[in-house]
């Protein structure tokens, strides 16, 4: 941490010495366009200046990126948003993918540990459905949690916004666009030299400040562009921390009853509906049970959650980026070379501490100890049942679990591109471009638990439902109490490389019948990789010989135990049942003493989970464009055919007996033909109309068709196998909206889109495989947690689960958009500076119907029903506020139901983000920006249809308080 805070402390004073360094005489710029848009606005790959939205317009600050956004959607063809820098090295928010979510139907994901916006969604389709480009050229990226995962998204979050200078958020279907994003493309644009003539020196000093951590750490930038003729140079270089503390409740897996955990076990074919977790049953016949009023069948049919324990976590984020660029440009040529460098880590402790309820079970005639193995029954010794049927209390024969699990990750992401424009003639334009771009990713997850046996203990989530009530008569702070330690090493690897080309063919033929014609043609090339692999250090840890001698088994662990949190109490949420202080291991003794990521290279890849799958795809594309006048104004159109084959290689290994397993290559193939069409009417000088149509295709995600046989989770006897002979999913899509632009930089817009998709992908499951057929080890799993047993040894017929996935469904999507902007300048001064714009999205998504044991059905749609933003802004001379919030509706997940009759929602999510600037001169301005001032609790709950409104609350995971974030500072420009 010390030496994290010395880098970030040296970098922000690097970048202040630059500033002073750079002469006084740097000329100061005559005002310019803010950053280039293309010059045609349907072809992401072309960057040109951008003309002046209008000359009523007031071009500074947000207004300005506001405007010149709002003009580059008033002239695509199809439907597009744009969000433009505020000037140079200027983004109007600190993460891209949080300016993204005041774009209507942009739903913003946050990573919970950072605190940052992370992944976007569009359209009611998740993260996976769209394609991210950068200046044209296709990337892929993962971070922190993700990493491991094998998907096709992108992770924002890696980059700092000070890399970019615009986002094009293109919604409907053109032959030009990269195939893949059923939802939409992103493409981000870097800024050149030429973006703004002269030379702009533009720089940034602040400080993160984390109402949850209580840390301040440094965030600084620096960007030099400069013109000499026709040549130009830009560099620029973003440094920031941030130290960021959560705490709340885990259930860690959802809530069942002794009643259904005691079914039968499912056989080989038969849906599991013994609740979301087993072994589990209350010891009701023990003597000491004392149910109070309750009959035994009430308290055997209420629930428990898998566990109720204490979470907290402290991430400790670094992130470094450089972007860079040389440019010639004349009237009739155009190259550049453009580069970005960015690195982000993190460095996350987490710690919990709680009652384990599943595996709660008593076998008779079992020789274990009390609250282990086969005799850790809870007794219910003093219990309640609430109004929903949960059941809370006290309870004998218990146990406490306390978890010291420390993780650290890191990608490094490279990117590089040349590119060149020419135009021969004033009718012909040439460009090309050839991009080469890699994402490595590294995670490990290490851990180490320890038990408290044979107590009592009660819990009670009364009081505060996020900080309940966690009890017993031990101490938790002591470390000789604790017992039965035991590790859980991992990491894991993914690498993205991505090589593409593109050659591109404009030909202004000029009028014909009336109408002024254009045409475009281009081919390009993708190669994309993706490795990923794991390995499990946790036999070598248990077994290696320590620095003093001895192994993990043989020293006195406990020695090493303190009594605290490292980084101090956490918040109890006015609960003081809440145990905010509890024994733990600290991180020196994880990662140096016993070298958990030491064991994890050490260790053997996990060759079940590795695999290597490469895309080739080739594509061919061509549009028509025409301008006909028509009425008061004019009716534009791009009609466009894409052909894509797609040859794919995959490398993974399968079983060949005995736990082993040897290499296998498959091949496949596919080709699309995705006709587009896009039309936008001027009716009049302030009122358009546009409506597309198209056929777009996405690929499935690549450990759906990798994967040989994955462990989601190695706690758990469930397994899934990879399908190389996926399809990718193919969608019909249709748009429609009608815009008004009643006065300059302000619309009212009312959008309507409907998408069908086929062949999308469907989990097969299959229930009560037994072990022995799975041909896996018996260590890729915690043993003692699959059969409940402290001899931990999983039997040949132990009933395990497989899933895979098919082409078996459909989907329908229709929606709604609303947005809403205009500059408030009819107001008297000084309310003459206000401004406000808001969006509002409504999805109705076909899903599948989540069935209750009384046959209510509830559709099971993925995504919030429907979202809004809305902003206000005040810029009136040299003082600028602006306030955001941003709102998303409640998310249901899976349609399988373990039957307990209980649907996991993500719940609703609001968050109130703020800015206010002081504009010193040119040269200095003070701001400060608050991210999540409400602090918003966000959480996971199980609702049951069935039970009265309300009932989900009372039934919380992974309920957490982020925080607020504050960054104040100066920045400005020469």
């Amino acid at each position: 941490m010390g030496r994290s805070l010395f880098i970030g402390m040296a970098s922000a004073h690097a970048i202040a010495l630059a500033l002073v360094a750079i002469p006084a005489a740097a000329q100061t710029e005559a005002a310019a366009p803010a950053t280039a848009p293309a010059s045609d606005p349907q072809t992401p790959a072309d960057q040109a200046p951008a003309e002046a939205a209008s000359e009523d317009i007031v071009v500074t600050g947000f207004r300005r990126s506001l405007a010149e956004g709002l003009e580059l959607k008033r002239e695509a063809v199809g439907i597009r948003d744009s969000i433009v820098a505020e000037d140079i090295g200027k983004f109007p928010e600190a993460n891209v993918a949080d300016s993204m979510q005041r774009i209507p139907g942009i739903f913003l994901s946050r990573d919970g540990a950072s605190n940052e916006g992370q992944q976007i969604s569009i359209r009611g389709l998740g993260p996976s459905f769209s394609v991210t480009t950068i200046n044209g050229a296709p990337v892929r990226t993962t971070s922190t949690g993700g990493v491991g995962n094998s998907s096709r998204t992108f992770n924002f979050d890696v980059f700092p916004s000070e890399l970019f200078g615009r986002v094009d958020i293109y919604k409907s279907p053109l032959a030009n666009l990269e195939e893949g994003g059923i939802s939409g493309n992103v493409d981000l644009q870097t800024p050149r030299p030429f973006d703004s003539k002269g030379r702009v020196v533009r720089y940034n000093l602040a400080q993160n400040y984390n109402t949850g951590s209580g840390q301040i750490r440094p965030r600084a930038s620096l960007l030099v562009s400069d013109t000499v003729g026709n040549f130009g140079a830009l560099f620029g270089v973003a440094y920031a921390q941030n130290v960021n503390e959560r705490s709340g409740f885990q259930s860690t897996g959802g809530y069942n009853s002794t009643t259904l955990a005691n079914r039968p076990a499912p056989t080989a074919g038969q849906p599991d509906n013994r609740g979301p977790f087993t072994p589990f049953a209350l010891d009701l016949d023990n003597p000491a049970a004392n149910l109070g009023n309750l009959t035994r069948e009430q308290v055997a049919g209420a629930y428990l959650p898998r566990f109720y324990r204490v979470f907290t976590s402290s991430n400790q984020r670094e992130r470094l980026g450089f972007v860079g660029s040389l440019q010639y440009k004349s009237d009739r040529f155009e190259a550049s070379v453009d580069g970005i460098y960015s690195r982000v880590t993190d460095v996350n402790d987490e710690f919990t501490f709680g009652v384990p309820v599943r595996n709660t079970r008593t076998v008779q005639g079992t020789t274990s100890l009390p609250g282990r193995g086969t005799n850790s029954g809870l007794i219910p010794v003093d219990v309640k049942i609430d109004q929903y049927n949960n059941l809370y209390g006290t309870f004998d024969n218990s146990s406490l679990l306390t978890e010291s699990f420390y993780r650290n990750a890191e990608t490094q992401f490279r990117y590089g591109i040349v590119r060149a424009v020419w135009s021969p003639t004033d009718t012909l334009k040439l460009s090309a471009q050839g991009n080469i771009n890699k994402s490595e990713a590294f995670s490990s997850g290490n851990r180490i638990v320890s038990n408290i046996y044979s107590i009592r203990t009660t819990f009670d989530p009364t009081v505060n439902v996020s900080y309940p009530t966690i009890s017993s008569p031990v101490s938790f702070t002591d470390p000789r109490n604790f017992t039965d330690p035991s590790l859980g090493f991992g990491s894991a690897r993914e690498l993205d490389e991505q090589k593409s080309g593109r050659l591109v063919a404009t030909w202004e033929a000029g009028e014909f019948a009336g109408a002024e014609w254009s045409a475009l043609v281009g081919a390009s090339y993708i190669s994309s990789i993706k490795e990923i692999e794991r390995r499990d250090g946790t036999a070598i840890g248990r077994t290696r010989t320590l620095p003093g001698g001895g192994t993990f088994a043989t020293i006195d662990v406990f020695s090493h135990m303190v009594p605290f949190l490292p980084y101090g109490a956490t918040r109890d949420g006015g609960n003081a049942g809440f145990p905010s202080q509890f024994a733990t291991f600290p991180r020196a003794f994880v990662m140096d003493y016993l070298d958990a990521n030491g064991a994890n290279a050490a260790a053997p890849v996990q060759l079940n989970s590795k695999f290597r799958a490469e895309e080739q795809v080739k594509a061919a594309f061509v549009e028509t464009n025409m301008k006909l006048p028509l009425g008061q104004g004019s009716l534009r159109g791009n009609f466009g055919m894409r052909y894509a084959k797609t040859e794919t290689i995959i490398d993974n290994y399968a079983p060949t007996g005995g736990g082993a397993f040897g290499p296998r290559q498959r091949r496949g193939g596919y080709d699309n033909w995705l006709p587009s069409l896009s039309l936008a009417w001027d009716i009049t000088p302030k009122v358009l109309v546009r409506g597309s149509a198209g056929k777009t295709i996405t690929r499935s995600a690549l450990v759906d068709i990798a994967s040989g046989i994955a462990i989601p989770n190695r706690f758990n006897p469930d397994v899934t196998v990879g399908n190389p002979n996926l399809r990718p999913q193919v969608a019909t899509q249709y748009d429609f909206s009608a815009e008004w632009y009643f006065q300059p930089a302000s619309v009212l817009s009312i959008g309507v889109f409907k998408k069908s998709l086929r062949d999308t992908p469907s989990s097969v499951t299959i229930y009560g495989v037994p072990f022995s057929t799975l041909q896996l080890s018996q260590d890729l799993f915690d043993r003692r947690s699959i059969t409940g047993s402290d001899t931990g040894t999983i039997a040949p017929d132990q009933p395990f689960t497989v899933t895979t996935v098919q082409n078996l469904g459909t989907l329908g999507l229709k929606g709604l958009e609303i947005a809403y902007q205009q500059n408030l300048t009819f107001l008297p001064a000084p309310f003459d500076g206000l401004g406000v714009l808001g969006s509002f999205t409504k999805v109705w998504r076909d899903g599948n119907d989540f069935v209750t044991s009384k046959g209510t059905r509830v559709s099971m749609a993925g995504v919030p029903d429907y979202s809004y933003s809305a902003t206000a802004f005040y810029e009136k001379g040299p003082f600028a506020l602006r306030g955001s919030w941003n709102y998303r509706a409640r998310a249901g997940g899976s349609s399988v139901n373990s039957g307990n009759d209980q649907i996991a929602y993500t719940a609703p999510q609001g968050f109130l983000d703020a800015t206010v600037s002081y504009r010193l001169n040119d040269n200095f301005e003070l701001r400060v920006d608050a991210l999540n001032i409400t602090n918003t609790n966000l959480y996971t709950y199980y609702e049951n249809p069935d039970q009265a409104k309300g009932n989900g609350s009372s039934r919380r995971d992974n309920s957490f308080f982020n925080g607020t974030t504050i960054a104040f500072g100066i920045r400005g420009k020469f």
